[in-house]
């Protein structure tokens, strides 16, 4: 087999973020040509020398899983570095909005009894997100060494996410509801919190849906990879 064929399989059979990927499957080309480079200066013909390299380098269903194993680790430590920094950005501009544009008293007086619950239940779900985005970070970052299952852990961002996400959708719907008519904040303000909330909730559901992707039991590298 030539090494563009060889390297060509390894790429199909990866899945994770571009860039990493790329990198990975690059140092792979690299060092297959390397060693072919070194059996033809040796007297062998190129097509004999890639041959060599490739069965030395050893078969794609082989080598793979350790690649992957390492794709999925930077797909976790991506969705984590983003949960533990995108959370507390939302829940800093909304606070900062709220004093900029404070409530009328009265209105605040008139609140239904179940704001405060839902806005406390509200903090928690989004700092208990954010903490464990700040876990997971360190788990598959310094912590590495001592996680066996990196991919069990990707797969439970991906899960708190997908579970997380709608709830605070909809937690934070009842608060607007509840805040009716008891806040000075203006459109333009409102409109541009609520853009930028929206591109993190998005990007959050983008990076969890490839951390679920490719840690899905049946990819191929799944199970060898955990």
């Amino acid at each position: 087999m030539r090494i563009d064929d060889y390297v060509a399989d390894l790429n199909r059979a990866l899945s994770g973020p571009h860039g990493p990927k790329r990198d990975l499957v690059v140092e792979a080309r690299d060092s297959l040509t390397d060693t072919a480079d070194a059996l033809e200066a040796d007297g062998l013909d190129r097509a004999e020398a890639e041959r060599i390299a490739v069965a030395e380098f050893g078969p794609v269903a082989e080598i793979a899983p350790g690649y992957q194993s390492e794709l999925t680790s930077t797909s976790g430590r991506r969705l984590g570095f983003l949960l533990f920094i995108s959370v507390p950005i939302t829940v800093l501009m909304w606070s900062a909005l709220w004093r900029m544009y404070p409530a009328d008293d009265d209105a605040w007086r008139n609140q239904p009894e179940w704001f405060s619950p839902v806005s406390r239940l509200l903090d928690i779900v989004q700092l208990g997100v954010g903490v464990y985005g700040g876990l997971t970070l360190f788990a598959l970052g310094r912590g590495a060494r001592w996680i066996r299952r990196p991919r069990l852990i990707t797969r439970s961002l991906g899960l708190v996410v997908w579970i997380s996400l709608p709830i605070c959708i909809v937690l934070a719907q009842i608060l607007t509801y509840g805040t009716e008519g008891a806040n000075s904040l203006s459109t333009v303000p409102s409109v541009l919190a609520n853009l930028v909330t929206a591109a993190l909730w998005g990007l959050q559901v983008y990076c969890a849906a490839r951390c679920m992707r490719i840690t899905r039991a049946s990819h191929p590298c799944a199970d060898r990879s955990a």
